[in-house]
């Protein structure tokens, strides 16, 4: 077993004075979140099983988002529900001041899976980190804002998306989560996880095409064979694969065919392609490819052409600082977690986040008796585990304390922005 160091640690102790207190150790706001987080272990426990237990798809988590509700109304907090026009987001926010710590909590499911992604874990991690950071504000009387937000649709459509374009991150100046996966993948280098990931960008094209129909038999020569157009950019795409770079992907499905005769020449068709490259612009470029692959098809066939523009996940910016900070909280907790590692071939729309504001997306091990991985049967039910529960709430709390650390030590926060405004020149 190797040991992993804490590499380039951020110091800590260079703490400002927050609305002119003295700000307690560490230790005491540490001990203080854990008494608070245990004595609501029972409630946190049972809405992570109750979200597990009942798995629902994108945009249509409803009773993920009314449960969430319901426990943080129970608590005294003033929640909006379907936040931000869209019917399965929420917002909470408390504590006063000018900086904002945002925490996001996700809770789609997959399809036919259930929660194989652990969305049940993400959320709970972000409910016990805004509750415990704004407990802790209040206890010891420090200014700064929290704010939860309900962030629906990750696996399909980006909520996240959706709540930046809604303008739920303007007055944001950090975000806080957590993702679940195997611990199996880190468990050869003795840690647990890790506190940051890089991760690839995605960019989404549909394709429709519209022929004209006719009789395949009697008058072919009238028809305008749409399926004939969808059949010529697959081949195209499937040659393109050749020249992209060994980092990039392509892949898609036929969403629209005929399935019932083949006696008409068919006039309708659809099919939907995703790029993936290290950055956004770089799924853009490979995405301008796969549009010239679609025309193609058309002008070939004499079809109309209709190219659908889906919204693309960013890639996930690292922001080192961040990464320091969470890890040495974690380890502080008895979990010790890589500084941050990448890329890891998936997208997620808090990548897109990561654009707007600094981030943090930490990755947090959980065991799987069948060594399956993310998106699989066997890592849905090793998602409802009380370890995986454990680890979550150990989770929320060590990014409790990394908000603590924004809101009252001025030193990092610089150094988070700093190290934001220094690798969006990379972009």
């Amino acid at each position: 077993m190797i040991s992993v160091p804490m590499a380039d640690p951020v110091d800590l102790t260079k703490t400002a004075i927050n609305s002119h207190r003295t700000l307690p150790p560490n230790a005491k706001v540490q001990n203080a979140i854990h008494e608070y987080i245990l004595s609501l272990e029972t409630e946190l426990r049972a809405l992570n099983k109750y979200i597990h237990e009942n798995p629902e798809l994108a945009y249509k988590e409803h009773n993920a988002h009314n449960a969430i509700c319901d426990f943080l109304e129970g608590l005294g907090y003033q929640v909006t529900r379907h936040a931000y026009g869209l019917k399965t987001s929420f917002e909470v926010i408390s504590g006063k001041g000018s900086r904002t710590v945002n925490f996001n909590a996700e809770y789609d499911a997959l399809p036919e899976m259930g929660h194989a992604c652990g969305h049940n874990l993400i959320a709970t991690a972000s409910v016990t980190g805004f509750i415990a950071l704004s407990y802790a504000l209040k206890q010891f009387g420090i200014d700064g804002r929290v704010q939860l937000l309900g962030t629906p649709a990750e696996e399909d459509g980006g909520g996240k998306i959706d709540l930046l374009n809604a303008g739920a991150y303007e007055k944001v100046d950090v975000s806080l989560m957590m993702h679940p996966m195997s611990d199996a993948e880190y468990i050869d280098e003795d840690v647990l996880g890790s506190a940051g990931f890089s991760s690839v960008a995605s960019y989404n094209l549909e394709c429709t095409y519209r022929g004209i129909s006719s009789h395949a038999g009697a008058t072919p020569w009238e028809g305008v064979n749409a399926l004939d157009a969808l059949v010529s950019t697959y081949i195209n795409v499937s040659m393109l694969r050749q020249q992209i770079q060994p980092t990039e992907r392509v892949h898609g499905a036929i969403v629209e065919a005929p399935k019932v005769t083949s006696n008409a020449i068919p006039a309708l068709t659809k099919i939907q392609y995703t790029t993936r490259s290290p950055t956004i612009r770089g799924a853009r470029n490979l995405g301008d490819r796969i549009r010239r692959c679609m025309e193609a098809g058309a002008l070939a066939t004499g079809c109309k052409l209709d190219i659908e523009e889906m919204s693309g996940y960013a890639d996930l910016r690292v922001n080192e600082p961040l990464c320091s900070s969470f890890q040495q909280h974690m380890s502080a907790n008895g979990i010790k977690v890589l500084k941050s590692e990448g890329p890891i071939a998936a997208a997620t729309d808090q990548g897109n986040v990561s654009y707007a504001i600094p981030a943090l997306h930490a990755v947090i091990g959980i065991p799987v008796d069948d060594g399956s991985k993310n998106h699989t049967a066997g890592f849905a039910k090793a998602a409802g585990t009380p370890v995986a529960h454990e680890r979550t709430i150990v989770s929320g709390k060590a990014m409790a304390m990394t908000g603590w650390d924004i809101l009252t030590n001025d030193a990092l926060y610089e150094q988070v922005k700093q190290d934001f405004e220094r690798d969006k020149k990379f972009r």
